[in-house]
């Protein structure tokens, strides 16, 4: 399918079902068995889920909100609401009752389709304060009503709506999505993404990596990211190949061995994660046993999200698996640059993909413009004027590009650790030394306004379980192992270890020992996986407090 620049999610799905109506579009759990949907299926079911949204009153602009992990229904349910004309605001099913409710207030959603009775029970104590015509849908049985709402059933609504549903007239610059930033700092904002902006960064995303026939992509990755959203879903939609839906992030690995894909999206952790479990394991040096872990027809994993430790890139390249950086932002829809399997370079994230300009402002922030560039900010002029200016949007990461035209990552301006000697430091980069220690799972790195840097370590538990026992170390518990001071001595030697290639203003004069991880529902992290590090900072307050007094007082 030859596809222009100035295109439409719409228009890209409708020629894919004329073109490939009969082959097997979508592999996805229903009814509890895996099943092959064809396109002519899957075009059906969003006809019919289009037309039912127009018979609740939706009309072109109206804001459909969607709360559920990925599943078959979610693709119907987004494609439904673009063809209907309507604005989709897909919502990360991890978030607690009253951040869904800010998005569908901020949003003035319409229709609220949720996944099921867990999803409704965490929105039901904010039902009062929805609008008296708000629509009510559920995907699941057994979801019970609200006070003044009733839940309609998703499947009924498919059964009786009629399959001849004309798409809506839709336009390139027509509002598609509605996507709520991860919020590391401050309120969410809702990025306005065009059909577009949607359509133009799957098209070039797709065309950077080559597809072949017999194309198999595996998803994982929240389909409410847009991460996945264009680079495992509408690429699918031009490239017109096979798409698994993973049953769920721990499914993933063991579904690679049933479907064999050729390609898998997914952040860092996620590669990180295979790699230590590869590493624990009995296969760990058999040749080709990383490989096989992703069903041995992988071509290409991609991580995005966040910033590839170079310790696990270095890894996957020993072991024979092509493991990619890409980079952007959900205001860029999201792609602004990808390594390739013709055009890769370690510790870059590639050039830009086709139709995107990228420049170094003076002071090495990242700017970019082009097709894939954002609407704005939904109701928030003053947000929009400060990230978009004279064209360009401002990225707030810090970067190079070398000779060839590679774009690297340096830093994050907003993050930068201001140290009371006035040294600008990148934590990222820092973190990521400390996170190729086997013995370290998560690391962040503290010292804005300070004289010295410190950390907050959590510890790999399966790693430091065995030094302990090489080691003989006298522990009988987690918390035991924690307070040893032979424990701390080796996490102090390892630490030392790891930054001995730094400056001196950034090594780490002290650090804590900490007895969990930061997780999403926790709080320490976003959906995305990246860090909340103000969150994080007065959790860990006292902490951190103590740790510097303690230090001062020494």
């Amino acid at each position: 399918m030859v596809c222009s620049l100035e295109q439409t999610i719409v228009a890209l799905f409708h020629d894919r079902v004329r073109s490939d109506g009969e082959r097997v579009a979508v592999h996805a759990r229903r009814g509890g068995e895996m099943r092959a949907h064809t396109w002519n299926d899957l075009a059906r079911d969003v006809r019919r889920f289009a037309a039912a949204l127009a018979s609740l009153g939706v009309e072109r602009g109206d804001r459909v909100l969607l709360v559920s992990p990925n599943r078959y229904e979610w693709l119907v349910t987004d494609l439904g609401i673009q063809t209907a004309g309507a604005v989709h605001v897909p919502v990360h099913a991890s978030l607690s009752g009253a951040q869904i409710a800010f998005q569908i207030a901020d949003s003035g959603a319409k229709v609220i389709v949720v996944s099921s009775a867990e999803q409704a029970e965490k929105l039901a104590p904010h039902a009062a304060a929805l609008p008296a015509g708000t629509r009510l849908v559920t995907f699941d049985a057994g979801v019970q009503s609200w006070p003044g709402h009733d839940f309609l059933r998703f499947e009924e609504l498919l059964a009786t709506s009629r399959d001849d549903f004309a798409p809506a007239s839709i336009a390139p610059g027509d509002l598609a999505t509605i996507l709520y930033t991860s919020g590391t700092t401050g309120e969410p904002k809702g990025v306005m993404l065009s059909q577009n902006n949607l359509a133009s960064n799957a098209i070039s995303a797709t065309s950077a990596f080559g597809p072949r026939a017999g194309d198999v992509r595996l998803n994982w990755l929240p389909l409410s990211h847009i991460f996945a959203r264009t680079c495992d879903f509408y690429t699918w939609l031009v490239q017109g190949c096979e798409l698994v839906l993973a049953d769920s992030p721990e499914t993933a690995v063991p579904q690679c061995a049933e479907f064999h894909p050729t390609l898998v999206n997914g952040v860092p952790y996620f590669f990180e994660r295979v790699m230590r479990l590869l590493q624990q394991s009995p296969a760990a040096d058999r040749p080709g046993a990383l490989a096989e872990i992703f069903g041995g027809r992988l071509r290409a994993g991609i991580a995005g999200g966040a910033a590839l430790p170079a310790h696990v890139g270095e890894f996957y390249e020993r072991n024979g698996v092509t493991l990619l950086e890409g980079y952007g932002l959900t205001e860029t829809s999201p792609v602004i640059s990808t390594c390739t399997t013709t055009a890769n370079k370690r510790g870059t994230v590639g050039p830009p993909i086709a139709g995107v300009e990228v420049r170094i402002a003076d002071d090495g922030e990242i700017l970019t413009r082009g097709p894939h560039v954002m609407l704005g900010y939904w109701h928030r002029p003053a947000d929009t004027a400060e990230i978009l200016r004279d064209g360009w949007l401002y990225t707030g990461d810090l970067g190079e590009i070398d000779a060839d035209g590679f774009l690297k990552i340096t830093g994050r301006k907003k993050e930068l650790i201001v140290t009371a000697g006035g040294k600008n430091i990148s934590p990222i980069a820092l973190e990521s030394l400390l996170a190729a220690e086997p013995l370290i799972h998560q690391a962040v790195v503290i010292g804005d306004g300070r004289n010295y840097l410190t950390a907050l370590i959590v510890p790999d538990p399966a790693t430091l379980r065995a030094a302990i026992i090489e080691r003989r170390i006298p522990v009988t518990n987690a918390a035991e192992a924690l307070a040893s001071d032979e424990v701390r001595k080796l996490y102090a030697k390892r630490i030392r270890e790891r930054m001995a290639g730094v400056s001196r203003y950034e090594q780490i004069g002290d650090f804590i020992l900490l007895d969990r991880a930061f997780t999403v529902e926790s709080g320490d992290l976003t959906p995305t996986l990246k860090l909340r590090r103000s969150a994080i900072a007065r959790k860990y307050a006292d902490k951190i407090e103590a740790m510097y007094a303690k230090k001062a007082d020494a």
